[in-house]
Formats: structure tokens, sequence, C-alpha cells
């Protein structure tokens, strides 16, 4: 028996998914971890930073668009104020549909 959990930080996680990617099995993987609602709010979040990115609408109207409240909406925003401008780029690159 192990003394402790085998997956003990954020990293741990982070290459677990990228086995799952490289197996072609992330689909299986989030699924299992992430409830139905875990999903929305996932999917809600990625909306979020994408649009806060591409900065077309305030704050307040991507509140209403996306059906979640504004203190939300900060959050993403102020996370985003914490990257420097090699990050924000490349944010910007991965969320672009290719």
């Amino acid at each position: 028996m192990r003394p402790t959990a085998e997956y003990i930080n954020w990293q741990d996680v982070i290459q677990l998914l990228h086995r799952a990617i490289k197996s072609d099995k992330d689909e299986a993987l989030l699924n299992i971890l992430l409830t139905h609602d875990e999903r929305m709010a996932l999917i809600s979040r990625v909306n979020i930073i994408n649009e806060l990115l591409k900065g077309d609408v305030s704050q307040r109207h991507l509140s209403q668009m996306l059906g979640v409240g504004i203190a939300t909406i900060t959050r993403g925003s102020n996370e985003i104020k914490q990257l420097n401008k090699k990050q924000k780029e490349n944010l910007i690159d991965l969320f672009e549909k290719k």
C-alpha cells in the first residue's frame, strides 16, 4: 500500500492529461473526472477566457451573453491580467480555432 496519493500536485494532473491526449483517451478521462455540471462550468470558463482575450465585448455584456455572474467574469479578467505579453499571445493562439 502506498503511504501517499500518487497524484499530489497540479503538475501530476497535467502530465496525466498529456498522456491521455497522446493515447487518444482524453475524452474518456475528462468524462470520468468531471461531472456534467463541471463540464458545463468548464465550457463557460473557456468561453469567458476566449471572449476576454478577444476583447470585443464588455464584461457586463459577456455576463449576460453567457448567463454567468459578473464576479465570474471578473475572476477570469483578473487571471488574464496576471499574464505577461507572451503568455497572453500564446493563449490567444491556442484559443484560435484552426
